[in-house]
């Protein structure tokens, strides 16, 4: 890595599978930083949470209704990362679970198990990801990235409910769930989907180019307009 190489965070708990990400990263000139712990977001360019198991609800008021693999020290992690970042107006790019999280973060609730999951997440025994159509709002990171309908992974049985504060829906699928989201005034960006999963290496041809939102994130890191 070169010295000027920005850093980006991502916590996680020791062990978690984030190879994806940090491929994608490197490939777009990135060093991912693993972090069990944080004191500051010193010495680290950008935040990213990535995927996941789900959030306790008891985070945002609810009893368990179907929240899986919860892990209060990961919850915990990534809502500290979140205070410090957005605290400094560093920016956050929020990946499946993470997009949750920030959604969490700012105030907001989160749908605990999708009726229409047979859209959302992957087969029983499966490990191919669905893909399905999607809409982003006119004026959107999204809607600049790839247009106004494309079509987006998705493995996920959980999604953004009542939105926090500053937060907006910018992505729908034809079910209504919502895909993506950007805060109002900060730095803070998130998409229910994997892009990570469809890029590089990993690219298919049946979804966009997941490259566009890691590499719009990083030239906010870097101090891009």
């Amino acid at each position: 890595m070169s010295a000027t190489t920005i850093r980006i965070a991502l916590p996680v708990q020791p062990g978690a599978n984030i190879a994806n990400y940090l491929r994608a990263l490197e490939h777009l000139g990135a060093e991912g930083a693993v972090i069990h712990d944080i004191g500051d977001a010193a010495g680290y360019d950008g935040l990213l949470l990535p995927g996941g198991w789900d959030a306790d609800p008891a985070l945002y008021g609810q009893e368990n209704r179907g929240s899986m693999g919860i892990d209060p020290a990961l919850d915990a992690l990534q809502l500290k990362a979140l205070a410090l970042f957005t605290k400094v107006e560093k920016p956050v790019l929020g990946i499946c679970r993470g997009i949750q999280m920030i959604d969490v973060f700012f105030g907001g609730t989160l749908i605990q198990h999708l009726p229409t999951s047979h859209l959302h997440n992957r087969d029983e025994g499966s490990s191919e990801d669905k893909v399905h159509m999607t809409r982003a709002a006119a004026g959107s990171f999204l809607n600049t990235l790839y247009g106004t309908r494309f079509a987006t992974n998705s493995s996920h049985h959980q999604a953004a409910d009542r939105l926090g504060d500053g937060l907006r829906a910018v992505q729908w699928s034809d079910d209504g769930v919502i895909e993506g989201i950007e805060h109002e005034s900060l730095p803070v960006w998130g998409v229910q989907w994997h892009p990570e999963r469809m890029c590089f290496e990993h690219s298919r041809p049946d979804t966009v180019d997941g490259a566009k939102v890691i590499e719009m994130f990083l030239q906010k890191c870097r101090g891009g307009m």
